[in-house]
């Protein structure tokens, strides 16, 4: 019997604590209201408001493609340090993605209701960071801010890998902590690998999550045709005018548990992950950057058998005839 087969789709993992920030929401309610409402939160820079630093981009001062908007995050230069047991100085030279997600996986476990020192079973954390561009645009050309806590202690606080056992360290959690970096996928894969975490009891809750700040916040981009980027500075996802994305900052946190110890916990749930699954579709694809049909199809049977909806090997085959019934179809009426 396959795993898929045994596996119990009545199990689920509940999601039972949720943090993050977003443009122009300073946490998940308001960004709720946000999409009901249907405002777009993205900030337009006039030439004057670009960081000097920008400035010296190319095109960014008169070439017409170049897009002066972003989603900028609010208050990603503030930071409590003595809240995580920080000195000052520590803080000045950590990337601002660290300081971040330290805030928004305390707020998700507060959310959730959980007090670490107080939790009996393991807590795990799995998270993903952006670009570190603090590094590059703020203490590489500053010697005397670095020279205060020493470069040992900024390179840990700005290299990627001590993101999650930062959080773990500093929030007292016993579970595995693992940094996530898989591009675009960060956040979901992370959401995956604490799901199997969970199922696998090598934890009793996980957090799970991703953050973004690419600094400075004061900045957009150039365009070029053909490009992921929006030509007009406009995010239409789901719609016939849909022309491209546009880059954003933002973090993000949520906490997960067996949805049996959830119940029994009498958690409140917001919604029950039933499946979840990875993989990648190799070379099968027209670029590097661009996924393929194939490998979109295939993790997503994966997960649906994973979630109760049968074989996967039986699901997988269903899926492969069908897509080549579609293309036999396809090439017929070219």
């Amino acid at each position: 019997m396959s795993y898929a087969e045994s596996y119990d789709p009545d199990g689920g993992i509940a999601i039972v604590g949720i943090s993050g920030r977003f443009p122009g929401a300073r946490d998940p309610a308001e960004f709720w209201r946000v999409l009901v409402e249907g405002r777009e939160t993205l900030t337009r820079f006039a030439a004057e408001d670009l960081e000097p630093s920008v400035l010296e981009e190319p095109g960014s001062r008169d070439d017409p493609a170049y897009v002066r908007v972003r989603g900028v995050l609010q208050d990603a230069d503030r930071f409590d340090p003595a809240f995580f047991g920080l000195n000052p100085r520590e803080a000045e030279v950590m990337d601002p993605q660290q300081r971040a997600m330290l805030e928004v996986s305390w707020e998700a476990l507060e959310d959730a209701g959980i007090v670490p020192g107080e939790f009996p079973g393991a807590i795990g954390v799995y998270a993903g960071a952006g670009y570190n561009m603090y590094l590059i645009e703020n203490l590489l050309s500053r010697r005397d801010v670095v020279s205060g806590p020493g470069l040992l202690t900024t390179l840990v606080g700005n290299e990627h890998d001590y993101l999650a056992t930062r959080v773990a360290y500093k929030l007292d959690l016993k579970g595995p902590a693992l940094t996530i970096q898989t591009a675009c996928s960060t956040s979901l894969v992370a959401v995956c690998s604490a799901v199997q975490s969970l199922q696998s009891y090598q934890c009793d809750v996980a957090l799970a999550g991703g953050v973004a700040i690419l600094l400075p916040q004061k900045r957009g981009y150039l365009w070029q045709d053909g490009s992921i980027t929006s030509p007009d500075g406009h995010c239409r996802p789901f719609d016939a005018q849909a022309a491209g994305t546009v880059f954003g900052n933002g973090a993000g946190v949520v906490v997960l548990k067996r949805l049996a110890d959830a119940v029994a916990a009498g958690d409140r749930i917001y919604a029950v992950i039933k499946g979840a699954a990875l993989n990648n579709d190799g070379s099968s694809k027209v670029s590097f950057t661009a996924p393929s049909v194939d490998g979109h199809s295939q993790v997503i049977v994966m997960a649906q058998a994973l979630a109760g909806g049968g074989s996967i090997h039986h699901l997988l085959y269903r899926s492969t005839r069908r897509r080549r019934r579609w293309a036999i179809r396809w090439k017929w009426r070219a």
